[in-house]
């Protein structure tokens, strides 16, 4: 398993996308997001994503990066703006720039930012600089997990990357049982608050069973976690950043087939997106239309093949950003206007994380459901390799599913 993990890490493939793989999830070509596309049409200007702090949407200063690219610069704004040196990131690789060059530079960056360390109280202070900030780790991701832990619980701010999110899970232990309840057992006396996990997550066209796996819904089960995933450039940067600064652990799942297809003007100043809040992507009055991450693209010209296809039809579509805690009230409202809900993700269907949105809106919208939930997922089978395009939803399983939830 480890010189597999080691070879797909030497793949030339792993530093371009695939174009089967752009193909297959109906990608825009210039590969950025529907929101960026459409403003820069209309304004040539970057666009303001929703939920901006005050006075980030009104930033001239933008670059264009793509999302890994945008990651590397949420944590090259955490280190800089650390006054106390207290932050660090570890994980395998990303010393160096880690598989999917996410960590890119950054130890060079901050090799002139020393840390003053006392050793004895009579000796004079020894200097570490940024490489002993930004760091390599054995392959061990329960150590790597449990030593974010422990440096969290000491009151700095721990980055840990896990290298491929199918490898999370000899860390779970550490993460459901140890940092998730950490402040509840000591009744709020310590805290690992300033842990967060970043991890590649989703299909990337050829990543197979070790590679492709979505296990988001193991961790939103587990109350004192909290789950993230973005869908772009702009969203990754601004919600990495107020995950790195919120004062609970959290794992931020980032779909790495987006490291280098997702494209955006973003803005250069520090700015963070809010947790646990959805985000109304087009307003829709006939269906809404649930999802997160990659896949947020394929509904989107399911979207628009659905309401080509039924001239009149308007879909709200939503992404949801944010799964533990997820925001119910924005989805609910949204299902009480439209009377339909379709929710998509790639994880299987089984106790997947569309369940969990699917009973709630139940709870709440029965009297105003004018047709069963929904779901477009994968299969409930292991990650296949050669028959990944059948596993992981497509524009036409989610236009399948907004023509039978509009014809029932």
């Amino acid at each position: 398993m480890r010189i597999s993990r080691l070879t797909s890490l030497l793949l030339p493939n792993f530093t371009n996308i695939p174009n089967k793989s752009i193909i297959r999830n109906q990608l825009i070509k210039k590969a950025s997001f529907h929101a960026t596309s459409l403003f820069l049409q209309k304004t040539n200007t970057p666009p303001s994503a929703e939920g901006f702090m005050p006075g980030v949407s009104q930033s001239r200063e933008t670059k264009k990066m793509n999302m890994f690219q945008a990651i590397n610069d949420a944590m090259s704004i955490a280190l800089a703006t650390d006054e106390t040196a207290g932050r660090f990131i570890f994980g395998e690789d990303v010393a160096f720039g880690g598989v999917f060059r996410c960590t890119l530079g950054l130890a060079e960056t901050f090799e002139s930012l020393e840390l003053n360390i006392l050793v004895f109280a009579e000796s004079s202070p020894t200097s570490t600089a940024g490489r002993d900030r930004v760091f390599n780790t054995p392959l061990s991701e329960q150590g790597i997990v449990g030593f974010g832990i422990g440096m969290a619980a000491m009151g700095h701010t721990a980055i840990a990357e896990i290298q491929f999110a199918d490898y999370i899970f000899p860390a779970f232990d550490q993460l459901v049982n140890e940092a998730s309840k950490y402040r509840y057992r000591s009744g709020g006396i310590f805290n690992v608050g300033g842990l967060t996990v970043r991890s590649p997550c989703l299909a990337v066209g050829h990543g197979g069973h070790y590679h492709s796996q979505s296990p988001e819904a193991y961790f939103t089960h587990t109350p004192g976690l909290k789950v993230i995933m973005p869908r772009s450039p702009i969203q990754a940067k601004g919600l990495l950043l107020a995950s790195i600064r919120d004062r609970n652990p959290v794992i931020f799942f980032e779909p790495k087939i987006l490291y280098r297809a997702a494209i955006e003007q973003v803005p250069l100043v520090d700015y963070e997106l809010p947790l646990g809040k959805a985000e109304i992507l087009k307003s829709g009055k006939d269906v809404t239309v649930v999802g997160y991450g990659s896949l947020i693209y394929v509904l989107e010209n399911s979207i628009q093949l659905a309401e080509k296809t039924f001239p009149g039809l308007s879909c709200e579509l939503i992404d949801l950003r944010s799964l533990l805690p997820w925001d119910v009230d924005t989805v609910a409202k949204s299902v009480n206007k439209t009377g339909r809900l379709v929710i998509a993700h790639e994880a299987p269907q089984t106790s997947g994380f569309a369940a969990e949105v699917a009973t709630s809106i139940m709870e709440r919208c029965f009297l105003r459901l004018e047709a069963p939930v929904q779901r477009v997922c994968g299969w409930d089978t292991p990650f296949p390799l050669v028959f990944e395009k059948f596993y992981v939803p497509d524009m036409i399983r989610c236009y399948d599913a907004i023509k039978e939830i509009l014809e029932y």
